[in-house]
């Protein structure tokens, strides 16, 4: 009885030791490569740069310890309409990027989810098969299809659809479908549509196909079936898919870049310009946790809503 009651503690200390273990990764992980990166950009945007070095925030001379941050480069940004512009315009594209993507993705996904057990496998593969091409490529691809003589643009072109993208304002002239918004959305939702499928598809899935036939027996038609019940239930799959989407192309670089012209100028560009064209490290980190604060208040403000939502319907 003895060695029994002398195991068991020991027991609930390795479990408790397991339990921190796995809940302490995480965090760690978000310590060191979030956390931690996020600190050190923030006290390089405060700082004040002496050619390739940083002053010290705090530094003690003569008995007194002093302080020193600046906030000249915040100030900047509020001053100057170009970050103004560039933040709208980032937020603009990134939101039309994620309706998209949902518009599009949605009945892909619930097709997928609907298919035969023996078809899904494939089906995943095909939303898996871009991730097999780098990245630039993909993205450089559509410079040939949407350029002159491309057989994207000439199909466009051939069903007089260039026509509706002129009067929205989406493209300058007739033909000319590279380096307008209309190319920056299209190259961004070909990009980023697989994160907002898989979501939706794992929620999807695990729908339980007898609430429909429940519904249908109470004298709901598909079509009601589908916006009480289907929608509701995959929500969690739509709000994954939405800040998968979302948050990545708030800072997207590399698509404007290729696609986009002078008139679509996100946040990345500028972040570029001040990082390696300017070499201002201060103020391209100003702009930076800026960005960052964009997207994580009102993702914090939201997940709370959320969680007490969850915590009333208890």
């Amino acid at each position: 009885m003895k060695a029994r009651t002398m195991a068991k503690p020991s027991f609930i200390q390795g479990l408790l030791r397991g339990r921190t273990a796995v809940i302490g990764l995480p965090y760690a992980w978000l310590l060191i490569f979030f956390a931690l990166p996020f600190v050190i950009v923030a006290k390089i945007s405060v700082s004040e740069m002496e050619t390739v070095h940083f002053k010290d925030l705090i530094s003690y001379a003569d008995g007194m310890l002093r302080l020193s941050i600046k906030l000249g480069n915040y100030l900047f940004i509020t001053q100057d309409d170009l970050y103004f512009l560039s933040y709208v315009a980032s937020l603009k594209y990134a939101a039309v990027t994620t309706v998209g993507c949902l518009l599009i993705g949605y009945p892909f996904a619930y097709f997928m989810a609907r298919a035969r057990g023996t078809l899904q496998p494939a089906l995943l593969m095909l939303v898996m098969l871009p991730f097999w091409t780098s990245f630039l490529l993909r993205v450089y691809a559509w410079k040939g299809l949407l350029g002159e003589h491309g057989w994207v643009a000439e199909a466009i072109e051939a069903v007089g659809l260039d026509q509706l993208l002129l009067a929205a304002g989406l493209i300058p002239a007739l033909g000319k479908l590279m380096n307008t918004p209309f190319s920056l959305v299209v190259g961004m939702i070909y990009t980023y549509l697989p994160f907002m499928i898989l979501p939706l598809y794992a929620s999807l899935a695990k729908m339980d196909l007898r609430l429909l036939e429940a519904a249908a027996d109470l004298g709901a038609t598909p079509w009601v079936g589908f916006w009480r019940i289907t929608v509701p239930l995959s929500k969690a799959g739509i709000i994954a898919g939405s800040m998968l989407v979302f948050i990545p192309c708030v800072g997207e670089f590399v698509i404007p870049e290729l696609l986009g012209g002078p008139q679509t100028l996100m946040i990345g560009r500028v972040l570029w310009d001040e990082f390696f064209s300017n070499n201002d490290w201060p103020m391209a980190s100003a702009v930076a946790v800026v960005m960052i604060l964009l997207i994580i208040v009102p993702l914090a403000i939201f997940n709370k809503y959320q969680a007490e939502s969850q915590e009333a319907k208890r």
